[in-house]
Parts: structure tokens; C-alpha cells; sequence
């Protein structure tokens, strides 16, 4: 398995290029603000081929460099429909202006195929399977991608803007909700493995034990206590 991630743009938001070995098809996962030039990089160095970008929200964070990518390469973007809105109006998903600088250097709009996901179903992509949960909170289409174990690698979740490293996705744009978030803890993410491992939008990579022990919301979700406000973090 190889996993190819890197920190793009403002916001430093992971892009994930994943694929069974060097030389092979791969997907693409959120693909930020200037991540373009980091993926053709990517893709060199480890002779890939990508068939397809695949996104867990659509924040322009995780999805200004979808047009550019998937243009340069011929591939579909996969979005769940109730974030598909958010690539052709941005700052209605913020619910506010993102800055007339920033937007200069974006490409908004939908690329020329766009497919959309579906809770519970599995992409069978690049010779990986790729099981989709729905999981808002963050925005109402957001999802988690989880990568079944196999003989060299521990199982692997995507979890986009839920779960970070010691906290949550933040829930004070529009389309988020504090207790929608605690309830896609509770059912995505409580469920996993301890040795799961967790590469999230933002931040390092971290482990479901390690979160299960030490991030304050999860714990208070397997308590089974009340939502509060969460921190904000990303976009």
C-alpha cells in the first residue's frame, strides 16, 4: 500500500494520494487550495496514475484544486450530493466572503464529471476498496473513506474535518451541527479498531486507541454526554 500525503495551501489541508504500490492507478483524496502542483509532484515521484478525486466535504479548502486536477488528468470527482453545491458557490458554504485575494487564485465550478457518494456503499477504485460512511457534523455531506487491513497495513480512515488528532471538526459554518457531529462519532468512528489509523483533514495522523484515550470530545461521545461547542479548526 502507498499512501502519498502532503499539506496544501492556506489552510494546510492534507491532499491523499493513495494507491496498492508505486507505478499503479490511484485515487486522489481532497485535493485543497494550491494542491495541484503537489499532486503532479506526487504522482511522478511514485509513477502513479489517478483514476479518480474523491472528497470528504465540500469546503473550498478540500476542493479549490478539483477542477485543475481532474481537467489535467480525465478523472471523475466524487462528492456526496449534499455538499455538491459548495464547489460552484463556496461562500455560501461559509456564509460569508472568503476574500477577494484568495478567490483570485481559485478555479470554482464543478469539473466536467462528477459522481455522486452514497452512505455505506464501497468505490471500488485503483484496485482499492474504499467504504463510504456519511458522517455530517462538519457539513451535511461530509464522509469518512475506510480502507479495510490487509497484510501490510493496519485498517485506515479518511475521516476528512470529523476527527483530528486530540479534537473535532469545527460546527459553527453553515450545514454544521454540534450534535450531528457527536452522532457520526458515536456511529463512524467509536465502532474502529484501536489500531486504526486516522488521517485526517488537518493535523498529523493519529490512531482511534489513541483518540479513544485522549481526545476530550470522543471521550465525552463514548460517555454518552452532551454535545458542547467545538473548537475551530480548519476551514
Amino acid at each position: 500500500m502507498l499512501i502519498a500525503g502532503f499539506p496544501a495551501g492556506a489552510w494546510g489541508t492534507n491532499c491523499y494520494l493513495v494507491a496498492p504500490a508505486a507505478g499503479e492507478e490511484c485515487v486522489i483524496i481532497d485535493p485543497g487550495h494550491q494542491a495541484a502542483q503537489g499532486v503532479e509532484d506526487a504522482l511522478e515521484k511514485h509513477r502513479l496514475k489517478p483514476v479518480a478525486v474523491v472528497l470528504t466535504h465540500g469546503h473550498i479548502d478540500h476542493v479549490a484544486s478539483v477542477v485543475p486536477v481532474c481537467g489535467a488528468h480525465d478523472v471523475p470527482a466524487w462528492i456526496h450530493p449534499d455538499d455538491r453545491y459548495m464547489m460552484s458557490d463556496p461562500e455560501k458554504a461559509l456564509g460569508r466572503s472568503i476574500g477577494m485575494p484568495l478567490m483570485g487564485e481559485l478555479t470554482v465550478g464543478e469539473p466536467d464529471d462528477v459522481k455522486e457518494l452514497t452512505d455505506g456503499t464501497t468505490l471500488r477504485l485503483a484496485g482499492l476498496e474504499l467504504s463510504v460512511a456519511h458522517a455530517p457534523g462538519h457539513t451535511k455531506g461530509s464522509v469518512t473513506f475506510g480502507l479495510p487491513e490487509a497484510a501490510d497495513i493496519p485498517p485506515i480512515l479518511f475521516s476528512g474535518d470529523l476527527l483530528f488528532a486530540g479534537s473535532i471538526g469545527r460546527t459553527d459554518l453553515p450545514g454544521g451541527d454540534m450534535a450531528e457531529m457527536f452522532d457520526s462519532l458515536a456511529r463512524v468512528c467509536l465502532p474502529l479498531d484501536d489500531s486504526t489509523v486516522v488521517l485526517s483533514g488537518h493535523g498529523p495522523q493519529t490512531t482511534i486507541g489513541r483518540e479513544r484515550a485522549t481526545n476530550p470530545y470522543l471521550r465525552q461521545v463514548a460517555a454518552g454526554q452532551g454535545a458542547q461547542e467545538a473548537p475551530r479548526r480548519g476551514m
